[in-house]
């Protein structure tokens, strides 16, 4: 677990009882005053991975915590989360993404899954997992984003916890809705970071202007990370639009290549749809000046959200 992001459970009693039951943990990229001085503290593992015996795989948006007690304080509600349940070749896959990544904290040898048959995966959907962060391919996730915004030709559904998209993607999703494709982003109505907050309603004003239609979910902190493209393909996984998990955090995302399974997920994604309040172009510019100043002031240091 994320040695920042689990940092009270790592010092807690919790940890240590489950050591003492024979539990392994370790803390992905330790942080401290020493290792602050020599590495990238800002680079967090931002995956969410549970294999089981090498052949099912859980994979999705959902931290191991309770979301009615999750960070309470910030006031936003329940966390509202999505998980999706592989395996064969995709469940191997995401094994060996956590064996990676286990390997290199705990110093143990890099030992890779066995191959999956391919017969279970005839029965299933054509299933992609793309790991990406520091020291993989450069730009690989926001690559595969822009591709698939600019090969779609019918529909874009997005719901994402924080929306701070650097200029390629928002100039990417103005364009697919200049274009006449349906257009659809769901965001929490309130979110976790005041400033994250600020930096995404700046890009508002473009896309609502191109014709996209932008809805703010109340039921909670929208946690799920999903987009779905022409009801055919389907992105799912931890990444969020935002540039910390286009450039700094490592995340794990699964292309499916299915219709049936993209629908299931499109509806989910309008059930978020039905409980949000879309923005309105003439509503939100009347805005007061001063909540744009802080918009754009946010907006400018949107790399470092």
């Amino acid at each position: 677990c994320d040695a920042v992001g689990s940092k009270s459970f790592l010092a807690g009693a919790e940890a240590q009882r489950m050591r003492e039951a024979g539990i392994e943990i370790r803390a992905a990229l330790p942080t401290g005053l020493f290792s602050t001085l020599s590495s990238r503290v800002d680079l967090r593992n931002h995956r969410k991975i549970a294999t089981i015996d090498s052949r099912i795989a859980y994979s999705g948006s959902y931290n191991l915590v309770d979301p009615r007690y999750f960070r309470q304080a910030a006031a936003v509600g329940d966390w509202v989360d999505a998980m999706v349940r592989v395996s064969g070749a995709a469940s191997a896959a995401l094994d060996g993404v956590f064996e990676s990544d286990w390997a290199i904290e705990s110093g143990a040898a890099f030992v890779a899954p066995a191959r999956s048959s391919g017969a279970a995966d005839a029965r299933g959907p054509a299933i992609q997992v793309a790991a990406s962060g520091p020291g993989l391919k450069p730009e690989a996730i926001r690559q595969l984003l822009l591709t698939a915004i600019y090969g779609a030709r019918e529909e874009i559904i997005i719901t994402t916890p924080y929306f701070v998209p650097d200029d390629s993607i928002l100039l990417a999703l103005r364009s697919a809705a200049e274009r006449g494709i349906s257009v659809t982003i769901v965001v929490p109505a309130r979110n976790d970071s005041m400033l994250v907050r600020f930096a995404s309603a700046a890009c508002y004003d473009d896309l609502l202007q191109a014709g996209a239609r932008i809805a703010e979910y109340a039921g909670g902190l929208l946690h799920t990370k999903s987009i779905t493209i022409d009801r055919r393909t389907s992105i799912f996984g931890s990444v969020n639009v935002d540039m910390r998990s286009l450039w700094l955090n490592f995340e794990i995302s699964l292309l499916v290549y299915d219709g049936d399974f993209s629908a299931g997920l499109r509806r989910l994604q309008l059930d978020y749809l039905e409980r949000s309040a879309s923005i309105d172009l003439e509503s939100w510019r009347a805005r007061p000046r001063a909540r744009k100043f802080l918009e754009d002031l946010c907006r400018l240091i949107g790399p470092l959200l």
